[in-house]
């Protein structure tokens, strides 16, 4: 990909970020679209719907007036031309409602229409009403014929009838539109499902080829030079800080290589004592650069491949820094001679190695519990140097006086070694996996009894850790798989 190699990773992840950004913009630009419509498209429903019902209430209001002002002008009430009034002014709202509901020339020519009938069948009542032969002939004929009724507001019904079918064609296509709209809905969302999709694809590969390929060639180069193997000069591929970083880890390699090679006659201890700046000044700056890269990456919305990626910088990093302190006391790795041991007996011989010490500064030392059958499988050696190393920290952090605590006991196959202070607890919490050295307060210390003790663990499958409680001591335990005679 020639243009990732020109560009630097900041701007590589902020087109990512822009090609993301812009998929928000499109998606919530269909979605303000969508939800703009569908508030038109109801509005419309309810003002449909609203006429309907308006006109069906005319309609009902019309037939309550002649029913009750007939009523009234039969019994000769003088309240009868002020019902009727009350009624036409009614009547009046509704038609003007109507009026401002309407948003078409068809739907005011059909309440102008269905306003015409009303004002005829108003003009037909009050002429009955001001003929009192009229008026009774119309009361029997109602009397005589039911179908009278209809045929005297015929002209009305026929323009309420043009109203109310208008309305409904209009209800129908305003339906048909919904339905046609959401049948296409599915297609409209899943544009922005499908620009995603692609944007997704587009932006991983770039990120693939100008990042996460050159990073893992990177990692597994900086791999084989901190497990001392032979190294191949890498391929300035990637982004601008990739390239970098490979030409940066070539020239250490080359160097340590060249260093390497001149140390080679001279003594071990000597070597050791040459390499250890070479490679603790040229291993420092890609540690640098590759922070400096991890960095970058916490502003964004990464994918899981990113965020693995930069877990595997920051990984790198510590396992270079475990690797520059484990030269400071050895280059090989351990070969542990195993041997079944009992555990009180290792315990006791450290114990006895530091009791002159213990003497000095007047520590007792109490064995808490001490199963004497308890055995293991390990190298002697080895493990009477672990122990000793956390035995002397004990001791260096205990006062003067104080009772240093031993136990080993057995259970459901496993063996455990404690030791036990109570000199307030050590400033930090050593892990499995960090096999720096930690702070030492001794005049003379190096910090490097803890990780001895870490790796030789490591190498036997044992498990080493510390309960410390601030203020009052440290509890190491060492767990080991119980032996047990074969068959």
């Amino acid at each position: 990909m020639p243009e990732a190699r020109t560009q630097s990773l900041r701007r590589l992840l902020l087109i990512h970020e822009l090609a993301f950004l812009t998929l928000v913009i499109i998606t919530g630009a269909l979605a303000t679209v969508w939800g703009y419509w569908w508030q038109q498209s109801s509005l419309e429903t309810i003002r449909l719907h609203g006429m309907s019902h308006t006109a069906e209430e005319i309609r009902s209001l019309v037939f309550k007036q002649m029913h009750e002002v007939t009523a009234a002008a039969l019994e000769e009430n003088p309240a009868t031309r002020e019902l009727d009034t009350r009624y036409l002014k009614t009547i009046q709202e509704l038609f003007n409602e109507l009026r401002r509901s309407s948003a078409h020339r068809a739907e005011d020519y059909a309440v102008q229409g269905m306003q015409t009938a009303f004002s005829l069948l108003q003009s037909n009542l009050r002429e009955t009403l001001a003929d009192p032969y009229a008026l009774n002939r119309l009361v029997r004929a109602k009397l005589l014929d039911p179908e009278f009724e209809q045929r005297f507001v015929a002209d009305f019904e026929t323009a309420f009838e043009g109203f109310t079918g208008l309305v409904a064609q209009q209800i129908g296509r305003q339906e048909l539109k919904v339905q046609q709209r959401l049948a296409v809905a599915p297609w409209v969302l899943s544009v922005p499902v499908l620009l995603g999709i692609g944007l997704l694809v587009l932006t991983r590969r770039r990120l693939t080829m100008g990042f996460v390929r050159p990073m893992r060639a990177v990692l597994g180069g900086l791999r084989e030079l901190s497990q001392g193997g032979a190294h191949e000069a890498l391929h300035s591929d990637g982004v601008k800080e990739m390239q970098e970083l490979a030409q940066g880890i070539n020239r250490m390699a080359a160097e340590l290589d060249k260093s390497q090679r001149a140390l080679i006659d001279q003594e071990r201890q000597a070597a050791q004592g040459g390499l250890i700046p070479v490679i603790a000044h040229n291993i420092r700056n890609p540690l640098a650069a590759i922070r400096a890269n991890a960095q970058l990456l916490d502003g964004s919305e990464n994918a899981a491949e990113l965020a693995e990626i930069r877990g595997g910088i920051i990984d790198t990093v510590d396992r270079l820094g475990r690797w520059v302190t484990a030269l400071v006391s050895y280059l090989h790795p351990l070969k542990p001679r195993p041997q079944v041991l009992k555990a009180t007996e290792l315990l006791a011989a450290v114990e006895r190695l530091l009791s002159a010490r213990m003497s000095e500064q007047g520590l007792l030392c109490e064995h808490e519990r001490w199963d004497e059958e308890a055995r293991i499988e390990a190298d002697r050696d080895l493990m009477e140097q672990a122990l000793y190393g956390l035995l002397n920290n004990a001791v260096e952090a205990s006062a003067p006086g104080a009772t240093l605590y031993l136990s080993v006991t057995e259970n459901d196959g496993e063996v455990r070694l404690a030791l036990r202070d109570t000199g307030g607890g050590i400033p930090f919490r050593p892990e499995p996996s960090e096999l720096t050295p930690g702070p030492s307060t001794k005049r003379f210390g190096t910090g490097l009894g803890i990780p001895i003790a870490f790796k030789i663990c490591h190498t036997h499958g044992f498990r080493l850790e510390f309960n410390v409680e601030p203020g009052l001591g440290t509890e190491v335990l060492i767990h080991a798989p119980a032996w047990r005679p074969a068959g």
